[in-house]
């Protein structure tokens, strides 16, 4: 499989091939690597002889501007934070795609433009042109819901979210586990100047997650799925956990311009009003393959 992955021209016989291949693979349980060599060889059969093959871990191609992030268990929680984030246990999680880079005010706009949905606070400041690549803010959590639905996508679970910025190592921040730098993100503002402390998304190269997945850490906090629930990791299950079924707060990720370093930890929770938009939240979408 492998071999057929890297073959730039496959004929028509070897497409009926592969094919069959991808058939018997798709019941497979496949590690990471062979997840991604599945992900290619699917990508490479010409599109005249494919046939409507069985939906998979992975699904029928991928968004280049999403990153595949495996299925397979991850480390969730810490020792080394609030209670909230313990205890630290093994969770296993589904193959899914996550944004690489937080929903901009650009693309926003696009979805404004296209709906009926109201603006956010302060958007006749936020969607000036200087400002079309930075993050988008003031969003409660509806609003970032609705957007990911009109996209085709979801907000990320939790969980989801968590093994996007942590990968498999356990790792304190989305690069590693060095201490935070201006090399790795927007943090550590002190004051609002209309929407010039955010930075552009996908800037610090540096503070990539190990998926390719940028500003995971800093910029703005970003909401997921979930309710917040305190005690969630004592009984939460260890198979695509969700989060409680209900509750008064949503869940949120990752840090903000105006964060120390301990909030841009891979496994520090906050939480907030469904309806809050601040300064300082945002999101970006999974998709379920």
């Amino acid at each position: 499989m492998k071999q057929a992955a890297n073959d730039p021209n496959i004929s028509p016989k070897q497409a009926i091939h592969a094919e069959e291949v991808l058939d018997i693979a798709s019941k497979l349980s496949l590690d990471d690597e062979q997840q991604v060599v599945y992900l290619q060889l699917q990508q490479r059969i010409p599109q005249s002889h494919k046939r409507s093959l069985k939906k998979t871990a992975l699904g029928p191609h991928q968004d280049q501007s999403m990153a595949l992030v495996p299925a397979g268990e991850f480390t969730m929680g810490s020792s080394m934070g609030d209670p909230d984030e313990l205890p630290v246990r093994k969770v296993y999680v589904d193959a899914f795609y996550m944004d690489k880079h937080q929903v901009s005010v650009g693309r926003y706009g696009t979805f404004l433009d296209a709906t009926s949905h109201e603006a956010p606070a302060e958007w006749d400041i936020m969607n000036k042109s200087m400002h079309q690549k930075r993050p988008v803010v003031n969003v409660d959590w509806a609003d970032a819901d609705a957007y990911c639905k009109w996209a085709g996508k979801r907000l990320p679970t939790e969980a989801e979210w968590e093994k996007a910025a942590r990968g498999t190592d356990g790792r304190i921040y989305p690069w590693g586990n060095e201490l935070p730098t201006d090399f790795h993100a927007n943090m550590k503002k002190e004051v609002w100047n209309n929407h010039v402390v955010l930075t552009p998304v996908g800037m610090f190269e540096g503070g990539k997650s190990p998926y390719g997945v940028y500003d995971m850490a800093g910029n703005v906090w970003e909401w997921v799925n979930d309710w917040y629930g305190r005690d969630y990791y004592k009984t939460g299950p260890l198979k695509n956990p969700t989060g409680p079924s209900k509750g008064d707060y949503k869940v949120i990720r990752g840090g903000s311009w105006g964060s120390s370093p301990k909030d841009l930890r891979t496994t520090d929770r906050e939480y907030r009003l469904p309806s809050f938009g601040g300064l300082g939240t945002g999101f970006r979408c999974a998709k379920t393959p």
